[in-house]
Order: structure tokens, then C-alpha cells, then sequence
């Protein structure tokens, strides 16, 4: 917004509206003296709970002067506005900083910083509470107010929340070569096609953003707009959940289908394998790999993205592996019913998982596509590891906000 130095500074001059925040900047020393921290976390929170909004620090807000900011205190400036979108605000504010020069009243260049804050997929809390922007303010929001905000942005899922856009992304964030396994050849301009395909989706304002199923399915470093989007695998030696007994440990980042084929790679370089000779040389791993390749792309297509801040956790010991996944349930699915019901709180995702091939150097897991959606994951899970182990795995559902599974280990002799 207002890239050009020429259309900010027309913006300053007519003044702070919902997409335009001016805030001067001062110093006791070298220490920030204002704007307090607090106040600042509460007009970041308003923005991004709101719509996308440009904020410029070192102009007076009422004078509209350009006041600037010390070059030598520039980066002091950043780091503490970084430091609060990070650590004052649940969850955290994705913002754009750019150290630019704008002339003051008497046409000496003065160094500004200007914020670029997108209106963001989540609904964030500030010190202050919760609030949004109303013209040049911001308010607090009533009950009714935060709660029908929570069912547009996700609660109830009005728009999906994989269909949802993504803030501060288009089409260029997406890898022709990762989306074309989802499109057909067709005359129609390729925004179009990604459009029809809700791997691009339109905002409001008309603008097409990548929505959350194109980043997570098809671009190459989804965690740039998704942090949380990621596997957290370790191993660890014995049987307790110790840091001073891990042995292997992998944050797993990409494309949904290559953060599977990764973990599968985890599992293989930290499985035991034993053999026997009865009378033929007879190999046997800890965990069968077919069911937990089921195992992990379940939790890849059904676990919640839009509970910010948590990771799908795939965690080995001597004798069982635990794979978390964030987000309850879906639909009216219990754990007693997980084996015989087929539902999904993903419906694009699980649909371009279906569409996707298995590579090759995932092994023999008796699928041709990650996905079939046959409803058959479930036991095949139960089924392959009993087999192995002598134990059916255990699904539980920790506080109705984490589901995680246990699959016990082989008998290694």
C-alpha cells in the first residue's frame, strides 16, 4: 500500500483513516519513551483484527509533521516493533517494515519507518483486550462483536478455513511447478483455473490472495505464511520424553506431501530392524510402516490450521510412537466411532492429497495417491500395528483440543 513516496505522503497530509496509522516516535537517551508498548500492541491488534493498514513511525499524528527518527535509533525502533508484534500479541502479527525518507516541512530528508499490517486469518489479543478499527480509532470489541469475528475468520467455518486467503501473498507465491499437478489443461488465463480450484482465493476487497490449501499444497516454504504448519519429529532413546535422551530431531517443512515423504524418512533412519533366520532370513521392523504412513497423512489432512502456535508432533521411543495432531474431531466423530466413521475437517486438502501420487522413495504402503478417501486409514492402522506388535493403538483426545495416537512398538529380540 502507497508504495510510492509521492502517494504516502499525499495520504499523510489528508490525514489517518482505517488504512493509514501516524504515530511520532520519542526517546529518553537511547531507550524508546513513547509510544508505550502496551498502546502500540493494542493499535497492531486492531489493525490486523480489522483490514490492511499502513502505519508510518517518526510523523506527528495531529501536526501530520514529518518529524523522523534518528538513523542511529532506526534499528533500536524496529527491534522493539518486532518484539511486540512477536511477544505482546496472541497470536503473533505478521508485519513488513521498510526504512524509507520522506522530506519535513522544511525539505530535509528524515529516515521514517513504515508498517505494512495485512488484515490477518486469525483474531488477535492485545494487553488492552481485543479490539478493531473504526476510521483513525480503535474499540473495544463487544462480546457479540468478538464472537460473530471468531465465526467469520474460523469458529464456524462460513468459508472454510483452507479456502480462506492468505495475507500478503498472491500468485506469485506459488509454484507453478507444485500447481499444475492440479489443474487441467485449459485456455483460461492460470489465475482463473487457480481460482475455480480455491488454491487462489479473492478477498473482499477483490484482491487474489493464495488461500490456505495453495500455500500449504503449493508453494515451496509454506512456514513464510504459516509457521505453524510443520512436523516437529524426534527420537528418543528409551522410553520417557527427555531432551537429554534425544537422539534425532527434524523440524519437517515443505508441501503438505513432502513434509509425509520426510517423515517417513525420519521413521526409517530411526526404527529398529531385527532379523531372524526361521529358516530364511526374516527382517522385522519396530512400527509398520504402511500404518503409520496412514497415520501420518491423517493428521497432515485433518489437523486444525487455525489453531495458531501448534505443531502436528511426531515423537519415537524404544517402545511406542506418539503422533500428536492439533485440533479436535471433526464433525460428530468420536474416538469410539474413529475406526468406522469417514469424515474430514479438510475438504480441499484431502481432495488435492487424493489427486497427488505417492513418490516412490516412500516404499510400498499400499496406496498409489496419499489420499483415497475410502474411509479405510483408520483401520488399517489398527489392523497393521496390532499385527506387528500384539497391541491395538490408542487414540485420545487431550482437553477436545489435540488428538494424539499411540502405536506400541515390535517386540525388538
Amino acid at each position: 500500500m502507497f508504495d510510492s513516496k509521492e502517494e504516502l505522503l499525499r495520504k499523510i497530509q489528508l490525514g489517518e483513516d482505517t488504512t493509514l496509522e501516524l504515530k511520532a516516535v520519542s526517546f529518553r537517551g537511547k531507550k524508546i519513551a513513547g509510544p508505550a508498548r502496551n498502546d502500540l500492541a493494542d493499535e497492531f491488534a486492531a489493525i490486523a483484527n480489522t483490514a490492511d493498514c499502513v502505519m508510518v513511525l517518526g510523523v506527528d499524528d495531529k501536526m501530520r509533521d514529518i518529524i523522523g527518527i534518528p538513523l542511529h535509533l532506526l534499528d533500536t525502533v524496529e527491534d522493539y516493533v518486532r518484539e511486540i508484534c512477536n511477544d505482546s500479541i496472541k497470536p503473533p502479527v505478521l508485519i513488513r517494515t521498510y526504512r524509507i525518507e520522506l522530506p519535513d516541512a522544511a525539505g530535509d530528508m528524515r529516515p521514517v519507518l513504515k508498517i505494512e499490517v495485512s488484515r490477518s486469518l486469525f483474531v488477535h489479543q492485545s494487553p488492552g483486550g481485543y479490539f478493531y478499527r473504526q476510521g483513525s480509532s480503535k474499540r473495544q470489541m463487544s462480546p457479540e462483536f468478538l464472537a460473530r469475528l471468531f465465526q467469520q475468520r474460523s469458529q464456524a467455518r462460513l468459508i472454510r478455513f483452507e479456502e480462506q486467503p492468505v495475507p500478503q501473498t498472491g500468485m506469485r507465491d506459488l509454484s507453478e511447478e507444485l500447481w499444475h499437478r492440479f489443474t487441467t489443461r485449459s485456455s483460461e488465463p492460470s489465475e482463473v483455473v487457480l481460482l475455480k480450484r480455491n488454491l487462489l482465493s479473492k478477498e473482499e476487497s477483490g484482491d487474489v490472495r493464495a488461500s490456505v490449501a495453495g500455500i500449504l499444497l503449493c508453494c515451496q516454504s509454506p512456514e513464510r505464511f504459516l509457521p505453524h504448519a510443520f512436523i516437529e519429529a524426534v527420537r528418543y532413546r528409551g522410553v520417557q520424553q527427555d531432551s537429554n535422551y534425544q537422539t534425532d530431531a527434524q523440524k519437517i517443512r515443505g508441501p503438505l506431501d513432502q513434509q509425509i515423504n520426510q517423515t517417513m524418512s525420519f521413521l526409517k533412519r530411526n526404527q529398529t530392524i531385527t532379523a531372524t533366520k526361521k529358516p530364511h532370513r526374516i527382517e522385522v521392523s519396530q512400527f509398520s510402516e504402511r500404518a503409520v504412513f496412514e497415520a501420518v497423512v491423517n493428521a497432515v489432512a485433518h489437523r486444525d490450521y487455525s489453531v495458531f502456535g501448534s505443531k502436528i508432533r511426531f515423537f519415537m521411543f524404544d517402545d511406542r510412537l506418539e503422533i500428536y495432531s492439533p485440533g479436535p474431531l471433526p464433525n460428530t466423530v468420536t474416538i469410539d466411532s474413529i475406526a468406522l466413521r469417514q469424515a474430514t475437517r479438510n475438504e480441499l486438502i484431502t481432495s488435492l492429497l487424493a489427486e497427488t501420487p505417492v513418490a516412490e522413495k516412500v516404499g510400498d504402503v499400499g496406496r498409489g495417491f496419499y489420499m483415497e478417501k475410502r474411509g479405510d486409514g483408520v483401520p488399517i492402522i489398527l489392523s497393521e500395528s496390532e499385527k506387528l506388535s500384539g497391541k491395538k493403538p490408542v487414540y485420545r483426545l487431550i482437553d477436545d483440543s489435540e488428538l494424539l495416537l499411540t502405536v506400541f512398538s515390535a517386540r525388538m529380540e
